[in-house]
């Protein structure tokens, strides 16, 4: 199993700082998600039901009726190898490592590549995997590249795979209103920028024959009841989708000043987090733990992510925290 950000229990366990009075900033999770309202009594009774309005809202939201709902877009992650036979396979890197991993463990041939390189290795790949924007640099791809390199992969029967986790703050950059074309695959979650990573509800869009196998390997009910309401009625309220696309450009604008200002290299980000390249992320991201805030680290290249603050306390709380850490901390070479 490959760590993630969100392992706060490890964290007050190995710090001993009880679960309360921990700041966790490591998922880039949406700190004022939606809210959940009550779910129909009625709702946990039943099984899930296809006819229950989802998919037509989902095809309002993305632009796009091809799509299959899913248990979040790491159920797309794990099963997309088991459907097609041995193949090389690009992803990009550094990235989601799921990716790479789910690839591997069905014993395809993975390279990990940086998005320079992809350019320029397409035409030998049967699969090219990339997060748009990136976790967890941020790094965004032109629409017109990825629909170049679908047009190119397609002709020999090859796919790609564009994980839009991060998209919704940002929807006029996706691609998936594409999705249909064949070899296209693009994964949605409602887990980041809705804040709700617990309903589990993703979307898978593509062409239909790639659809119906990914439903038969998912096998029925893949999206329990009350997840497929609960995401019909985050999908459907547009006032706030609006207001918060509003909000989270800001917050994400007011993190980035702020790491910057205590001496911090901001390399990229999203609207729900910032990265930031340090050469002691190690002890940078120990120094925060011990004063309850959680970050995220990568090794390679040695940096953190940052998701942002829920609270005017919570944001004053990571600034005293910075201000001490840099006053004990060597500058970056």
């Amino acid at each position: 199993m490959l760590k993630h950000g969100g392992a706060l229990r490890a964290a007050a366990d190995r710090y001993e700082i009880a679960l309360a009075d921990w700041l966790d900033l490591s998922t880039g999770i949406n700190p004022l998600g939606w809210s959940v309202p009550a779910v129909p009594a009625a709702v946990w009774r039943r099984l899930p039901e296809l006819n229950d309005g989802l998919e037509r809202v989902a095809a309002h939201y993305y632009g796009n009726d091809q799509l299959l709902p899913v248990a979040g877009s790491q159920a797309v992650i794990q099963a997309l190898p088991m459907l097609r036979g041995l193949s090389k396979v690009g992803v990009l890197q550094p990235g989601y490592a799921e990716h790479a991993y789910a690839w591997r463990r069905h014993g395809h041939s993975v390279q990990l590549l940086s998005a320079q390189t992809l350019l320029t290795a397409v035409d030998s790949l049967d699969v090219v995997v990339v997060i748009n924007p990136n976790n967890p640099t941020g790094a965004r791809l032109p629409a017109a590249t990825l629909l170049d390199w679908r047009a190119q992969l397609e002709t020999r029967g090859g796919w790609l795979v564009v994980d839009e986790a991060f998209m919704d703050s940002t929807p006029q950059e996706s691609i998936a209103t594409h999705a249909g074309l064949p070899g296209l695959i693009v994964l949605r979650s409602l887990g980041k920028f809705f804040g709700l990573a617990g309903v589990r509800v993703g979307f898978a869009l593509a062409e239909t024959e790639l659809r119906r196998r990914l439903e038969e390997q998912l096998g029925p009910w893949t999206v329990n009841g009350p997840g497929r309401w609960v995401a019909s009625q985050a999908l459907t309220d547009r006032v706030w989708q609006c207001q918060m696309r509003a909000s989270l450009s800001q917050a994400s604008a007011r993190l980035a000043e702020l790491l910057s200002r205590h001496g911090l290299i901001v390399a990229g980000g999203t609207a729900l987090f910032q990265w930031v390249l340090h050469p002691q992320a190690e002890i940078l991201q120990d120094a925060l733990a011990r004063q309850g805030i959680l970050v995220r680290r990568f090794d390679e290249p040695p940096s953190l992510r940052l998701g942002l603050p829920d609270t005017e306390s919570a944001w004053q709380r990571l600034a005293l925290a910075l201000v001490e850490i840099h006053a004990e901390q060597p500058a970056p070479n």
